[in-house]
């Protein structure tokens, strides 16, 4: 092969390569456009989808913070409750009614000079009644108000009642009052409530066990505590522990010169505690520091009486049957111990009270009064009583509400309670240095109790109530003949049959 065929070869070789580099650019080239123009393709549905994910985003996060924003409407166990949708406010419609009646069981009344049976001191009308108790019925409590939370931290309850004891009443202001809750396991109250004064009056008053509080409890809820009490208290407790210590003054709506200053001190404690029983220990303390002055400051210091009395455990009729009549006092101190325990269905309660009143400004002995009682209840229908956090008992729940077409007919309750209350001090039939002769009153009760479902109960029970009680004479229940003698009898024995029908939410 000569030089001009080499060259022509490498001529034709060089070329191919050329072209098939050339082609091979071109190819790919065209590749690459193909796949740029996919992917921008692509790009482009990318971003649109973002578009719409953005947007529908964007309304699924309005439509969440409208539903956070909505307020609700709920009605849980008969209850009308609105809440906002961030659950920093809260409004709960409240109610309670309460319809008793009774049939008193005692002898014939006669006339004052000759039936010697006695009410109150100086009570006309009562003493009057006493021989011969009303029958009848009464709105013992005729309740609406409205609770909440408000601000997150804040709560609050306004409670009016209706009713009355004896009588229905014009109405009188039951709560009010504004609490803390933003310190931990410590609340701060203030306005008008009741504080707790004993195990038996941290229960709801819509799920004892009788319709009324034992007579010994009932008294020295009265002295600091009761419905309507104005003060400013701080609440604390745990899981086995309350503690509750509160600065009281008068009721609210009682006008007096100066008001009365008390106070309200309660500890409880579970040293016992697992799911189907527990055991409650407790204390507390009611003192009246200064009792209400019945007028002005005048020279030697106004009077400021005080009044220890107390009825039947029932309020058809709003007699006193025990009665101290005034004591002009500088204070008085009760001091209370407190027992619970409960097995499943069973219940025990039981408490003592010893009540001390310090004279003001007198040369006689300082009287001293008791109290105590033990009650138990046991569900035929299996459901427990419920122990709250505020240390107290509250009523069982029906597990199978009354339905004639289910065939379920809520929870029944046996109960029974024993009381007394001592109200006598030196009583004895001669005179005595600072006798006084407020009676002695004991109490059998037995009751049925029917939870018909978680809004209505109805109660029946029977009262056996025995009076030891002698005249202090002079005018304490009348002039001239309608004056018992010094020592003579004026306690009576009686039964009492009540009902009581409940709704509350």
């Amino acid at each position: 092969m000569n030089k001009s065929d080499n060259n022509t070869l490498w001529a034709g070789l060089l070329a191919g390569v050329a072209f098939a580099a050339f082609a091979s650019v071109a190819q790919a080239q065209e590749v690459d456009a193909d796949r740029i123009a996919r992917l921008e393709a692509a790009l482009i549905e990318i971003q649109g989808q973002l578009v719409d994910l953005k947007a529908s985003s964007g309304a699924s996060i309005a439509q969440v913070r409208t539903a956070q924003q909505a307020t609700t409407v709920s009605l849980a166990n008969g209850r009308p409750t609105l809440a906002s949708g961030d659950g920093q406010f809260t409004a709960a419609f409240r109610g309670v009614l309460q319809l008793d009646g009774a049939i008193h069981d005692q002898d014939g009344a006669g006339p004052l000079s000759s039936d010697f049976r006695r009410g109150s001191f100086a009570d006309a009308t009562e003493n009057e009644r006493a021989r011969d108790l009303s029958d009848g019925l009464n709105f013992r409590r005729v309740r609406l108000g409205i609770e909440g939370k408000a601000f997150g931290d804040f709560e609050y309850n306004f409670l009016y009642d209706f009713g009355g004891s004896g009588v229905e009443e014009g109405g009188k202001v039951s709560a009010a009052w504004l609490q803390y809750n933003g310190l931990g396991f410590a609340k701060i109250r203030v306005g008008a409530f009741p504080p707790p004064t004993s195990l038996e009056d941290a229960a709801s008053n819509a799920s004892s066990l009788f319709a009324e509080r034992p007579a010994s409890a009932e008294l020295v809820r009265s002295l600091a505590g009761g419905d309507g009490r104005a003060g400013l208290g701080v609440y604390a407790g745990g899981d086995r522990w309350t503690a509750t210590g509160v600065l009281t003054g008068n009721l609210v709506g009682t006008q007096t010169f100066d008001e009365q200053t008390g106070f309200v001190g309660r500890i409880s404690y579970v040293p016992f505690k697992r799911t189907d029983a527990l055991i409650h220990l407790g204390a507390n303390v009611n003192l009246v520091l200064s009792p209400a002055a019945t007028g002005p400051a005048l020279p030697g210091g106004a009077a400021t009486p005080v009044r220890l009395r107390e009825r039947p455990e029932l309020r058809v009729d709003g007699a006193r049957l025990v009665d101290t009549g005034n004591l002009d006092a500088e204070g008085v101190t009760a001091l209370g111990v407190e027992f619970g325990a409960q097995r499943k269905n069973l219940y025990l309660q039981a408490e003592y009270f010893d009540i001390a009143v310090e004279r003001r400004a007198s040369p006689l002995p300082d009287p001293d009064f008791s109290g105590w009682y033990v009650q138990a209840g046991w569900t035929l229908t299996g459901e427990p009583r419920r122990y709250n956090a505020g240390g107290g008992f509250d009523g069982p729940r029906a597990a199978k509400p009354f339905d004639l077409r289910a065939g379920t007919w809520g929870a029944w309750e046996l109960a029974a309670r024993y009381s007394v209350l001592d109200l006598n001090y030196r009583e004895g039939d001669l005179p005595a240095l600072g006798s006084i002769r407020g009676g002695e009153q004991s109490i059998l009760s037995l009751g049925l109790n029917w939870y018909v479902n978680n809004g209505v109960t109805l109660q029946a029970s029977w009262r056996n109530v025995s009076v030891e009680r002698t005249s202090p004479g002079g005018a304490a229940f009348g002039a001239g003949v309608a004056t018992p003698a010094l020592g003579t009898d004026v306690g009576q024995d009686l039964n009492i049959f009540a009902f009581r029908t409940q709704y509350a939410f």
